[in-house]
C-alpha cells in the first residue's frame, strides 16, 4: 500500500493556521490579515478553511448554530470566515475554499463505491488523510496562488480534527518544509487577583500539537493586553519558538487596524523569512486610509436591522461589515440597532423605527417573523425613511406594495402561505417543495441589467452588473404589470428579462430592494455602490 503521494509542479507555499486553548479567538481574523499584508508586497494569495464538522456545507445549517451562510461567486455555500477572506484579501475566493469533514468523508465512500480504491481496505490514513490534501492543493492550484494560507477550524485537542491535523503534518513532507509552515493561535489570558498574564495554556496548547507531529513556526499571541518582553521570553523558552516569532495581537477596536497591528509586529516579515518568498516593498496606503478615516468621523446614523436572527449578530454578518464600509466613506459613526422582527407590529412599528435614519431587510427564509418585516417595509415606504432590502427584503418589499397600495391584502408568498391566491412570490422554475434542501438554490453571480435614470443605475453608474445570488423563490410575472402600473419601478432583470431582480420607488428618497446579496461584494475600502447610496441617503435624511 503506497501511503503517499508524489506531485511535480511549481512550489506554492502553504500556511497553516491552528487555534488553542479556546474557540472564538480569531483564526480567522489573523489569516486574512496575513493575506492582506503579503498581497500588499505583491504576492498571490488564495485562502481556505477547513471545518471539522459532517455538514457537508453550512447552507442548510440555522444561523444560529453557525452564523450567516457566505456565498462564492461559483455558488459555493461557505463558512463566515470566507467573508472575512474575501473583504481583506479583495480577492473572489471560489467553492473550493471551504471543505468540510462531511465533503472529505463523502468523496471516500463515493470512490469506494465506486472502485476507485481497487478493493484495498479503506482507513483513516492514507485514504481520509489524503483526500484533505487533494482538497487543500486543488484549492492552491484553482487559483494559481502562489501563497495559501489555510485556517484549521476548531481547536487543538478536539477529537473531530484529528484526521485535518495529521494531514497538515504530512503535508510538510511531501511539499517539503521550505514550502510549508505552521502559524498557531493562542490565548494569553490575564487572571485578575493576581494580576497577570499567563503563557501555560498556550504552552499546553503548543504540547498536544507537538504530540501529534506538527511544530509552530510561529506563535501568535491573543490577549486583551501587550505582553511584554518577558512573556514572550517564556513562551519562546517553553514553546520552541523563536523570540522573534512570538507575535503579540492584542484587541483592536477594529477589525481592520489587525493588519496594520500584526505588520507593527512583523508577522509579514517573519513568514517571508521562513519561506524564503521574493515579493515588493509592502503598500499598505490604501488600508492605511481607510482606517485613519474610520477614526474620523464627523456625525451619527442610526440604522435599524430587521431580522429574525438578531441575538446571533454573526447570521448577518457581512450586511453588517458592508453598512460599516459606506459608512466610513461619509465619514458616518453608524449605530445599528437591531429588531427582531416578530417584536414589529403594525402598532409598535412607529414607535419603535422612528427615529431611525435607514431600515435594512436582510435576507431569510421561512415564515417566522414576515409579517413584522412587512409593517418595517410599509413604514419605511410610507414615512419616507431610506429602505434597503435584501433577497427576501426585495420579496416584503413587494408583497408589502401588492397589499397596501395594489389592494390584494391576501398577497404572499408561497413560502409562508402555500394556499395564498395572490402568490406574489413564487418557485423559481425546477424548484418544488419537494426539492432536496442542499445545494438546490439558485447559488453564485448572476448578471442582471439595469434601468437607466433609477436609484440603481445612478448607484453603479452602467447598465450591466453581475451579483451573487441565494434564494429558491422569485417575483410570480403575473404581478409584474401590475407592480408597475401602481408606480413600483422595476430597475432590474435578468438579460432576457424574464427574472425581476430589483425594484425601487422613484417617489422616495430611497426605496430600493433587490433579490441578490450585495453584501457578500463589498470591501473596506471599495463599498458596493448599493450600500453607498443608502447610507448617503440616510445622511441626508439626518441633516
Amino acid at each position: 500500500m503506497h501511503f503517499q503521494k508524489i506531485y511535480h509542479y511549481m512550489a506554492t507555499k502553504y500556511i497553516f493556521v491552528l487555534g488553542g486553548v479556546v474557540s472564538g479567538l480569531g483564526k480567522g481574523i489573523t489569516a486574512a490579515s496575513l493575506g492582506r499584508l503579503l498581497k500588499s508586497r505583491g504576492v498571490k494569495v488564495t485562502m481556505q478553511k477547513l471545518d471539522p464538522y459532517l455538514n457537508m456545507d453550512p447552507g442548510t445549517m440555522n444561523p444560529y448554530q453557525h452564523g450567516e451562510v457566505f456565498v462564492t461567486e461559483d455558488g459555493g455555500e461557505t463558512d463566515l470566515d470566507i467573508g472575512h477572506y474575501e473583504r481583506f484579501i479583495d480577492e473572489n475566493l471560489n467553492k473550493y475554499c471551504n471543505v468540510t469533514a462531511g465533503k472529505i468523508y463523502f468523496s471516500v465512500i463515493d470512490n469506494e463505491r465506486n472502485g476507485v480504491y481497487a478493493g484495498t481496505t479503506v482507513q483513516m490514513i492514507p485514504h481520509v488523510t489524503n483526500m484533505i490534501k487533494d482538497k487543500i492543493r486543488l484549492n492552491a492550484q484553482s487559483n494559481d496562488a502562489e501563497v495559501a494560507i489555510i485556517e484549521v477550524g476548531g481547536t487543538v485537542g478536539d477529537y473531530e480534527s484529528l484526521p485535518f491535523l495529521e494531514a497538515i503534518r504530512q503535508f510538510s513532507i511531501e511539499e517539503g518544509t521550505s514550502n510549508c509552515m505552521y502559524i498557531h493561535v493562542a490565548l494569553i489570558p490575564f487572571i485578575t487577583p493576581s494580576n497577570e498574564l499567563k503563557t501555560k495554556p498556550a504552552q499546553h496548547s503548543i504540547k498536544e500539537l507537538l504530540s501529534i507531529g506538527i511544530q509552530p513556526d510561529i506563535l501568535v499571541c491573543r490577549s486583551d493586553r501587550p505582553l511584554g518582553i518577558e512573556i514572550k521570553q517564556k513562551l519562546s523558552l517553553f514553546c520552541n519558538v523563536k523570540l522573534e516569532n512570538i507575535i503579540e495581537n492584542i484587541n483592536m477596536p477594529s477589525l481592520y487596524e489587525v493588519p496594520l497591528a500584526l505588520e507593527e509586529e512583523g508577522l509579514a516579515q517573519q513568514v517571508i523569512a521562513r519561506l524564503k518568498l521574493v515579493c515588493k516593498e509592502k503598500d499598505l496606503t490604501d488600508w492605511q486610509e481607510m482606517v485613519d478615516k474610520s477614526k474620523q468621523l464627523t456625525h451619527q446614523i442610526n440604522i435599524a436591522l430587521v431580522g429574525k436572527y438578531v441575538e446571533l449578530q454573526d447570521a448577518y454578518l457581512s450586511v453588517v461589515e458592508a453598512l460599516k464600509h459606506a459608512s466610513i466613506y461619509y465619514r458616518s459613526e453608524i449605530h445599528i440597532h437591531w429588531f427582531d422582527s416578530e417584536d414589529i407590529t403594525e402598532k409598535s412599528a412607529g414607535t419603535l423605527l422612528k427615529n431611525m435614519d435607514g431600515i435594512v431587510i436582510p435576507g431569510g427564509f421561512g415564515s417566522r417573523g414576515t409579517e413584522g418585516k412587512i409593517n418595517a417595509a410599509r413604514y419605511a415606504r410610507e414615512n419616507n425613511i431610506p429602505y434597503l432590502g435584501l433577497c427576501l427584503g426585495m420579496q416584503i418589499a413587494i408583497i408589502e406594495y401588492i397589499r397596501n397600495v395594489v389592494g390584494y391584502k391576501d398577497a404572499n408568498s408561497k413560502e409562508m402561505d402555500a394556499t395564498t391566491l395572490h402568490p406574489v412570490i413564487d418557485f423559481l422554475p425546477g424548484q418544488n417543495e419537494y426539492s432536496i434542501l442542499g445545494g438546490t438554490l439558485r447559488l453564485g453571480q448572476y448578471p442582471c441589467l439595469l434601468k437607466r435614470g433609477t436609484h440603481a443605475y445612478k448607484a453603479y453608474q452602467c447598465d450591466s452588473i453581475s451579483e451573487r445570488h441565494r434564494h429558491r423563490y422569485e417575483v410570480n410575472n403575473d404581478y409584474r404589470a401590475m407592480l408597475e402600473e401602481h408606480g413600483m419601478v422595476v430597475c432590474g432583470t435578468s438579460p432576457n428579462g424574464t427574472i425581476i431582480e430589483m425594484v425601487e420607488l422613484t417617489n422616495h428618497p430611497w426605496y430600493v430592494a433587490c433579490q441578490f446579496h450585495p453584501e457578500f461584494k463589498s470591501r473596506p475600502n471599495r463599498p458596493h455602490p448599493l450600500f453607498l447610496g443608502f447610507i448617503k441617503a440616510a445622511v441626508d435624511l439626518k441633516k
